[in-house]
């Protein structure tokens, strides 16, 4: 078993490990994400675990310049794993140190694409890992099933859910992907949203680019609803593997009540579903509520601030409750760490 650490993927090198990905991985472990984040600051570098001419396991590592020379060493959803094979995840980080020794690297946080569970935590407590509360991306989330027909996956949600996709259609809300020149409507959308609802957003440079990558790459589309000639709201969507993602959503101000987020929602699901995807990640709730699933599998929050309101948006769609295990470094560094 080889174990290689590159800067650059080759042609032949990308298309193994976007076949491993294609079996195993999360979209945030995709070429094309460390290509979009390499606009923004970070560097990547690649450990891959090989047998022959087999791509076994391994990580895309994000690299951020830190003062002093050093750096900070993130893998976000990884590593990849074609098998729970000790001796692959010991060939991992033995690459994973490598990429660190060779950054100076202060730590290396790996958010694994793993749900929460003792097993896994022994795993990376053996490895010297320690638990962070510093999480980069959403530790709780609903899972859509994808692997229902159409109607079944319509009848698990709630009443009201269905009735607002299906009153969509009637009220005139059309939906269709976007060309590169409806881009900027959906920023303009995004931008609406922020101001409305008081949260922080990218700068536009960078939903432009993520639409240009991820689209390139035949992983991701923008979904842009309509009423006749006005966009209502935007959904970004990403895919890799076997998981859609709900990456960002937008709307307007205008014809509300006409129900184009739930519209768009079903939309993604069906784009996603007609892919081969299995699940469809809403991407975010209350960590609280992924704390004590049982708790709130049927219960409505009376709360609506901040990510409340987008729970008892999503909780609608009649998906699970997921919960990953969550932010783990490794320290290399522990007076700078």
């Amino acid at each position: 078993m080889d174990v290689r650490v590159v800067t650059h993927l080759d042609p032949e090198t990308e298309d193994r490990w976007r076949a491993l990905l294609a079996r195993e991985g999360h979209l945030l472990q995709h070429p094309a994400w460390a290509a979009l984040k390499a606009a923004f600051g970070w560097r990547p570098a690649w450990v891959l675990v090989e047998e022959g001419r087999e791509m076994r396991g391994g990580a895309q590592v994000l690299l951020r310049p830190l003062p002093g020379g050093f750096t900070f060493a993130y893998v976000p959803r990884g590593p990849v794993l074609a098998a729970p094979d000790p001796e692959v995840w010991r060939a991992v980080l033995a690459g994973l140190d490598e990429v660190a020794h060779r950054q100076r690297a202060i730590f290396l946080r790996l958010e694994p694409d793993w749900v929460d569970a003792f097993d896994r935590r022994v795993l990376l407590e053996g490895a010297g890992f320690r638990p962070t509360p510093y999480t980069i991306q959403p530790r709780s989330t609903i899972h859509v099933d994808l692997t229902l027909p159409e109607e079944a996956i319509l009848a698990r949600m709630k009443a009201k859910w269905r009735y607002n996709i299906r009153l969509a259609a009637r009220k005139g809300v059309t939906v269709r992907e976007a060309t590169a020149d409806e881009v900027s409507i959906f920023i303009d959308l995004l931008q609406e949203t922020a101001r409305r609802d008081r949260f922080a957003i990218h700068t536009p440079r960078y939903y432009r680019l993520a639409w240009e990558t991820l689209t390139a790459a035949g992983i991701g589309t923008l979904l842009l609803a309509w009423y006749e000639d006005v966009p209502l709201a935007g959904l970004f969507v990403g895919a890799c593997g076997h998981t859609a993602i709900y990456l960002y959503g937008a709307s307007g101000n205008r014809e509300r009540r006409r129900m184009p987020n739930h519209r768009l929602q079903w939309e993604a699901m069906r784009w996603a579903k007609a892919r081969g995807c299995t699940v469809y990640d809403l991407w975010g709730i209350p960590d609280e509520v992924g704390e004590a699933p049982e708790k709130w599998a049927n219960r409505t929050p009376e709360r609506t601030d901040g990510m409340w309101g987008v729970f008892r948006f999503k909780q609608g769609f009649g998906g699970r409750i997921v919960r990953y295990i969550g932010a783990w470094d490794r320290v290399y560094k522990p007076a700078l760490y």
